[in-house]
């Protein structure tokens, strides 16, 4: 594969996840099965591994979760909830041992550590206690913010525990025991209510209740099964947090498994893994895998976390559910960058307890490698318990013919083209689409963009369907008279448009940069960039004068984490007169804020760029990399005329000569540690 088709398959696997994020994390509504999310994320990271140049900072890689609901109070986690990496074979785990043993220089005979649990398939949540009684408790939402749902875990967790530190938090999972669900469903059906499809929804959907009485009802129950902010230290290890845990009086995995299960090497693994897959149908909670951490707490700091997920813990997956069914069709969506996407409909099928009845084909060579037909038998697979993959056909109909994928969009009858060496085809429409034009719409008003409560997909449909709403300016430019005439509009309802709207007015540059919804720019991207133009106006000029080759796109470049497509995207999206001239009225309609800068304390390396190069003699350069992020500096790729330091290892190279052309002060590994200790 080339770098062109690799950047687009890479975009069109973040389309894919950021959708399916969404439906799972904040909606409680999968549409896709955890092991064919587990491939999507796969295919991704072998993408990005073997093109790491086109890795975009906003892959979901690097992304936890999805943005908490409007409907809830947000807290902040001021240390975030990460989520786990996924192994899938003892192969994987080999390989993040050895992962760990070279970010910390160790020999590859020395034995790490860890600590054996069970992954729970249910509902994180952090709770904090105050000198043992219970004080406020969120779910891990984006990882950075959660949703208030104290009142709920009141019903849940001890309200007082067996402690008397001052600040205490502990994490951990909600979940609803399988003879409970089974009671609960049994009693929906006898209301006529819908069902849950599986113990891991109806624990989601009763806890993030509005009415707690709901929640109380529902039986959950919890496992903790780590810490955040603590006032005082527990201990050494992992495993003496959990003790003491249990010590206070909370549900401990450790305490279910009669202890700690500590591990010493793969073999430990591998031992501990068919122990549980063997008890795995015996116990009365949905599990979906195991989580193997590092033990010892000062390697998980330095360890620390890369993306999404801490460099120190893993998650052991099971292998995933099979059945047998149907596809009775085979539809087009259009996305919001005119990708289109075939969906085969499915005769409903039970699969590992789960009613399923769709799945995401990808695109047309996927369809062609696994000859998929309409009438096809096909075999289907979950591993968890959302909604399957198609593994293979295994049989043809008497009448079925190949699938032919449109050469022209279903939505606006717009040719839909595949350049050479892309995996998806694309609707040349643009915004004339109304499917495009709409997903954009529906991305610029989205919570983490300009968050514009009252203006939702229906309301934008509606809008668009009145000709009030043809790009995000029209937004600002709305007729609230014209609105109030329509049907569902009434004049309370209308003034919290208006004021919403108005509210938004004000927004950060990071979410603005989202909002426009550049191809491969998503919101960890957008916030990088403005971590590194910091405001508006420096943003915009150098995005208006991008061109191959000049300063402000090399400048761009150099960002470390910046792809080539990443780049290239943008320079084809502020190249569209049209673009410009959108962002340009709308910047007569808003105050754009400057980027918010983390505060780092008394560090003396915040804002400054740093390269580094050869081999350093106590850290790994990952881990040096790492900690200068950690303390407000900004890592590039290549030395410039704009670089602050080079800190440069033995057998420094090209860096370390083009350093002394340009003047850029060069730093010895201990000259580094020393700057960058405060």
């Amino acid at each position: 594969m080339d770098k062109q088709a690799a950047g687009s398959e890479i975009a069109d696997l973040i389309e894919q996840i950021n959708y399916h994020d969404e439906l799972y994390y904040r909606l409680d509504n999968p549409q896709i099965s955890d092991a064919e999310y587990d491939l999507l994320r796969i295919r991704l990271s072998e993408l990005e591994a073997k093109f790491p140049e086109l890795k975009p900072k906003n892959s979901p890689s690097d992304r936890v979760g999805a943005a908490p609901l409007a409907k809830f109070t947000k807290i902040h986690h001021k240390i975030p909830m990460l989520s786990l990496a996924n192994a899938f074979s003892d192969s994987d785990i080999e390989d993040f041992l050895e992962r760990i043993r070279r970010f910390l220089g160790l020999a590859s005979s020395e034995n790490i550590e860890l600590v054996g649990e069970l992954k729970i398939d249910g509902l994180s949540f952090a709770a904090i206690y105050k000198n043992g009684k219970f004080f406020q408790g969120a779910t891990r939402g984006d990882g950075e913010f959660g949703e208030d749902i104290t009142p709920n875990l009141r019903h849940i967790l001890p309200g007082k525990i067996a402690c008397d530190l001052e600040f205490l938090e502990v994490r951990g999972e909600i979940y609803m025991q399988k003879s409970r669900f089974q009671a609960l469903n049994q009693e929906r059906s006898a209301a006529n209510e819908p069902l849950f499809a599986n113990e891991r929804n109806a624990a989601a959907g009763s806890l993030r209740q509005l009415d707690d009485k709901i929640t109380a009802s529902r039986g959950l129950q919890y496992f903790i099964y780590g810490r955040g902010e603590i006032s005082e230290e527990l201990g050494d290890k992992y495993s003496d947090y959990i003790d003491k845990f249990k010590e206070y009086g909370f549900n401990t995995i450790a305490a279910f498994l009669g202890g700690n299960q500590i591990l010493h090497n793969l073999l430990d693994t591998q031992d501990f893994y068919q122990k549980i897959a063997a008890m795995r149908d015996s116990l009365d909670f949905a599990i979906d895998g195991l989580v193997y951490k590092v033990n010892r707490l000062d390697l998980q700091k330095r360890l620390g976390e890369v993306g999404r997920s801490p460099r120190y813990a893993i998650a052991r997956k099971f292998p995933a559910e099979q059945a047998i069914t149907t596809i009775e069709n085979i539809e087009i969506q259009v996305g919001r960058t005119g990708t289109l996407t075939p969906v085969a409909r499915l005769k409903p099928v039970n699969v590992g307890g789960v009613i399923v009845s769709n799945a995401t084909l990808h695109n047309e060579d996927e369809i062609v490698r696994k000859d998929i037909r309409i009438g096809d038998i096909v075999a289907v697979q979950r591993a968890g318990d959302v909604i399957p993959q198609i593994v293979k056909s295994i049989s043809h109909a008497d009448n079925s013919q190949a699938y032919v994928f449109p050469n022209i969009c279903p939505v606006c009858g717009s040719h839909a083209i595949r350049e050479e060496g892309e995996a998806a085809r694309r609707c040349t429409g643009g915004l004339i689409c109304s499917a495009q034009a709409l997903e954009r719409l529906r991305h610029f008003v989205a919570r983490d963009a300009f968050d514009i409560e009252g203006l939702g997909e229906k309301q934008i449909a509606a809008f668009w369907q009145e000709n009030f709403i043809r790009s995000p300016v029209d937004i600002f430019d709305l007729d609230f008279t014209a609105i109030a005439k329509l049907e569902g509009w009434g004049e309370k309802s209308v003034a919290n448009l208006a004021a919403a709207i108005e509210k938004s007015r004000k927004i950060g540059l990071e979410k603005f940069i989202f909002a426009l919804g550049i191809r491969h720019i998503g919101e960890v991207t957008g916030k990088m960039l403005a971590r590194y133009y910091i405001s508006y106006p420096k943003w915009k000029d150098a995005m208006f004068n991008l061109e191959i080759g000049n300063e402000y796109y090399l400048d761009l470049l150099n960002i470390d984490g910046m792809g080539e497509a990443m780049a290239k995207a943008l320079l084809e999206f502020f190249g569209e007169p049209h673009n410009r001239e959108i962002i340009e009225q709308l910047e007569q309609q808003l105050e754009i804020e400057n980027a918010k800068i983390a505060d780092y304390g008394d560090s003396k390396i915040v804002g400054k760029i740093i390269v580094f190069t050869g081999t350093f003699e106590h850290m790994s350069r990952s881990e040096a990399k790492a900690s200068a992020e950690a303390k407000g500096a900004k890592v590039a790729g290549s030395v410039s005329s704009k670089t602050d330091y080079l800190v440069a290892g033995s057998d420094a190279g090209s860096k370390l000569k083009k350093a002394g052309e340009l003047g850029v002060k060069v730093l010895s590994e201990q000259e580094w540690v020393e700057i960058s200790a405060v």
